[in-house]
């Protein structure tokens, strides 16, 4: 009979939703570490428009994964996996339970399914994808990668050229269907038994709000003098990574004249909104997690209920 494999514990959730918080209460009642699942927190010296939790707050809970990298470097999923599985070890070899809390579902996703050994594009192969598919049609290359690749094949529609494409491009270049080698990512899950929450709010009106004020609170904690200090500091543009974080995008655009600096917080607050969105669409349809209401005044001890139920049988 096989040992029970170690506890880990999950939470996900968009931005605003009380997260941190929730993790926090945790680290309070159980012999927990917590590690950062934010593709924003990896950065040094970007604190204000990433909502990273200040120094105090860190001396008390500390998290791994935060401040990883400056700004004009990038970080990827894989490296997060690796990153986040070498910490995960050594919490439970201290006899902790490693918690990782934040919202960058394709972090969670690499560490729970692993990463598809898929090739780059190849622009050469895919112009030649291009020529054929407008000689006999999208549908013609779909009913081709069916010979190839029926699996992948029949989750896409005759007419999703992007997709298609890559799934042939794959095919040749590999000589292997796409769903064969997504299969064998999918057998990387990690040696833990992990208990994911995801919250969720009960009403996306109120979550509006929350993500409104906390863009307020971030213009008023200088979210501008941050990016002009990085800006001065570091060798930047606009199309890298750590720029490209929401809020981070915005107020370049606006001290770079792209946009009316008056329309900086709408933008914000728009551009936050949709990234929420996105979170909810990942966290509902890519994660069998069990769902909170971030909304609830009692989220923190319905989650440290549940945790503590999970560990009484793990």
């Amino acid at each position: 009979m096989n040992p029970p494999l170690p506890p880990a514990i999950l939470i996900m959730g968009p931005t605003a939703s009380g997260k941190t918080a929730a993790a926090m209460a945790l680290a309070d009642r159980f012999p927990v570490e917590l590690i950062s699942v934010d593709s924003a927190q990896v950065f040094i010296d970007m604190d204000v428009g990433t909502a990273k939790p200040d120094r105090a707050t860190l001396a008390r809970y500390p998290h791994r994964l935060i401040d990883l990298i400056t700004p004009e470097h990038s970080y990827s999923a894989a490296r997060f996996r690796h990153d986040a599985l070498a910490a995960m070890a050594e919490i439970t070899a201290a006899g902790k339970v490693p918690v990782l809390v934040g919202g960058t579902m394709l972090y969670f996703r690499a560490l729970l399914h692993g990463l598809a050994d898929l090739p780059q594009a190849d622009a050469a192969l895919r112009a030649e994808i291009d020529a054929e598919a407008a000689a006999a049609g999208w549908p013609a290359m779909h009913a081709k990668l069916a010979g190839l690749d029926p699996a992948t094949a029949a989750r896409l529609h005759p007419t999703d050229s992007q997709r298609l494409q890559r799934a042939l491009e794959i095919c040749r270049l590999t000589g292997r269907p796409m769903s064969e080698l997504l299969a064998e990512s999918e057998q990387q899950k990690p040696p833990y038994d992990f208990l994911s929450i995801g919250l969720l709010p009960s009403e996306r009106a109120v979550l509006h709000e929350r993500i409104a004020r906390r863009f307020d609170e971030m213009l008023l904690a200088g979210l501008d003098d941050e990016l002009r200090m990085l800006r001065q500091k570091y060798d930047l543009h606009a199309n890298l990574p750590s720029m490209r974080c929401v809020g981070y995008r915005q107020a370049w655009e606006a001290q770079d004249g792209v946009i009316p600096r008056h329309e900086l917080r709408d933008r914000g607050i728009f551009a936050t909104r949709q990234l929420a969105k996105r979170q909810i669409t990942w966290l509902t349809n890519s994660f069998a997690a069990e769902i909170f209401d971030c909304l609830d005044p009692a989220l923190s001890e319905r989650v440290a209920g549940r945790t503590a139920e999970f560990l009484a049988t793990t």
